[in-house]
């Protein structure tokens, strides 16, 4: 299950990838915003985050405007590692290297067909369980 979430500056990229995950018949739980009026990211940061660290979700997909304040949002989550991605080789590497358990994008950044692929790209990447990468995750876990 994947958790999604946005303000209302991701919200038209998140009807997007909605569209992909039905698409390919990957279920999601979508924790809002359910419209274009204002919201504050937090909010949906919060929401999908907790879903992740709770096991609710396994990965979680969250879009504001430029994906940065909601990235931030996302990371003050205890276990949350959220990577702000803009390109398919990042989305990627995050998987391989940092086991990111949540991408976040930029719904006024990244166009619709590029995000698709960076969110495909994060959800069919593996953590390569490397132990110099374990290492490192291990240092940034916060107590």
């Amino acid at each position: 299950m994947i958790g999604i979430g946005s303000d209302h500056g991701g919200y038209q990229l998140k009807q997007e990838i909605i569209k992909y995950l039905d698409n390919n018949q990957i279920q999601y739980k979508d924790y809002g915003c359910y419209d274009e009026s204002s919201h504050d990211y937090p909010d949906y940061a919060k929401k999908v985050c907790n879903a992740v660290v709770n096991k609710e979700c396994q990965k979680g997909i969250l879009i504001c405007g430029t994906g940065i304040g909601i990235s931030i949002a996302a990371n003050k989550v205890k276990g949350i590692r959220a990577a702000l991605c803009h390109d398919c080789f990042s989305a990627k590497a995050t998987r391989e290297h940092n086991d990111a358990n949540v991408l976040a994008l930029g719904g006024r950044i990244v166009g619709p067909e590029l995000a698709l692929m960076i969110v495909d790209n994060f959800l069919n990447t593996d953590f390569s369980g490397d132990e110099r990468h374990i290492k490192r995750i291990n240092k940034i876990e916060i107590d």
